[in-house]
């Protein structure tokens, strides 16, 4: 079947990403503690043992931080950590490495089976779009798990 002079309504897409800052002042992260204090800077404390969220941290080639973004808000015993929407984000801004963060209300930080698969398909996933998972964070209000600090990424 040809289509001839059919006019076809699709949707226009735009990719922009406009930061307004110089690199040199953003901080730059080289460990889970410097993580950590970057995520709690960007997490509402007063909700931390509340209701359990999902972040990323945006990281360029120097590891600067590009931004934090809030990818999902769940309840008290989980919240949906999508792919395309991780890898969507990280891939309109240009990003070369993400942290990927999140919480449990519970305040207990030691990762579940679910958690850690979770990262190892992440971490597949972003192999192959040549981004790296530079770690995957825990956090509490006053304490922290780092995937990468016990070697599981």
């Amino acid at each position: 079947m040809v289509y001839k002079n059919t006019l076809f309504n699709v949707a226009e897409i735009e990719i922009s990403y406009k930061p307004k800052y110089k690199p040199s002042e953003i901080p730059q992260i080289s460990s889970s503690e410097q993580a950590y204090e970057v995520l709690t800077q960007h997490w509402d404390l007063g909700r931390i043992e509340f209701l359990e969220e999902f972040k990323i941290i945006l990281l360029n080639r120097r590891n600067r931080v590009l931004g934090v973004v809030n990818i999902s808000s769940g309840g008290v015993s989980g919240t949906i950590a999508d792919p395309k929407v991780i890898f969507a984000t990280a891939l309109k801004t240009g990003s070369s490495g993400i942290i990927l963060a999140h919480n449990h209300p519970s305040s207990e930080v030691d990762p579940s089976s679910e958690d850690i698969n979770l990262t190892k398909k992440l971490y597949s996933g972003a192999n192959l779009l040549d981004l790296k998972i530079m770690d995957h964070l825990i956090i509490s209000k006053n304490s922290f798990y780092s995937f990468a600090d016990e070697g599981i990424i």
